[in-house]
């Protein structure tokens, strides 16, 4: 428990007083010094003392007693300084003048929990390497020059050529014959046919009679009709 003794001389005789920390007292809290029987916990005789000149307490964020001034008009010596307002710590061995009694502390007594040091948890793994970001390596074009195009590099066929089919150069084999394996040049096959005989005349497209090439300029000698349409037919030899 945290304690504070006070020991002073008033209408001579010695006085001890002890202060504890959350005293009953008039003010809970707080242990009040002056003349006043029906205000203070300390009552002192001599007139030089305030009716209610001081109050002692003791601060839990800063872990010490303070003294706190009552009566700016009759300030207290703390330690042989005026203490005008306000309020300031006081220790074992400090010197307290209200008028003409002196009250001194001889004892502090502080019950200070010690600090609890917890040791951090080490990690068991180390931590996982960030992931290199998607765009470190990719290339960027400096601001100012435009991108260049998806299809610049693109082959493009001339306005006004027919583009070039796909199945142009592919090697197709006829129909009924086995395809070669793909590794295999493959060879056309070779057809014996007997030489054609015989001669080539021009069929009229009106009559159906057939008229030698040279007719062609001259006209059907049958009907007359144009050979300029006419289709070209091969004549057997005799005929």
């Amino acid at each position: 428990m945290n304690a504070l003794t006070l020991q002073w001389y008033d209408a001579g005789q010695n006085h001890t007083k002890q202060i504890y920390e959350q005293q009953p007292s008039k003010k809970p809290g707080t242990i009040r010094i002056g003349r006043d029987q029906s205000q203070c916990d300390i009552v002192l005789v001599p007139g030089t003392v305030s009716r209610l000149h001081v109050e002692i307490f003791f601060n839990s964020q800063q872990q010490s007693f303070y003294i706190r001034n009552l009566q700016p008009n009759n300030p207290p010596l703390v330690d042989g300084q005026q203490l005008i307002q306000g309020e300031r710590p006081i220790n074992q061995g400090s010197v307290i003048h209200l008028g003409q009694v002196q009250l001194q502390v001889v004892a502090v007594n502080i019950n200070s929990m010690p600090a609890t040091i917890i040791n951090p948890v080490q990690p068991t793994s180390p931590p996982a390497q960030p992931q290199q970001p998607a765009y470190q390596n990719r290339q960027v074009t400096p601001l100012g020059q435009p991108q260049p195009p998806a299809y610049q590099n693109k082959q493009v066929t001339p306005l006004g050529q027919p583009q070039q089919p796909v199945y142009q150069n592919r090697q197709v084999t006829p129909l009924g014959q086995p395809q070669p394996p793909a590794n295999q040049q493959f060879t056309p096959p070779v057809h014996n046919h007997p030489p054609v005989q015989g001669s080539y005349g021009l069929e009229c497209p009106k009559c159906h009679k057939v008229s030698p090439v040279e007719n062609l300029q001259v006209g059907c000698p049958w009907c007359g009709t144009s050979l300029a349409a006419a289709v070209s037919v091969l004549v057997a030899p005799g005929n």
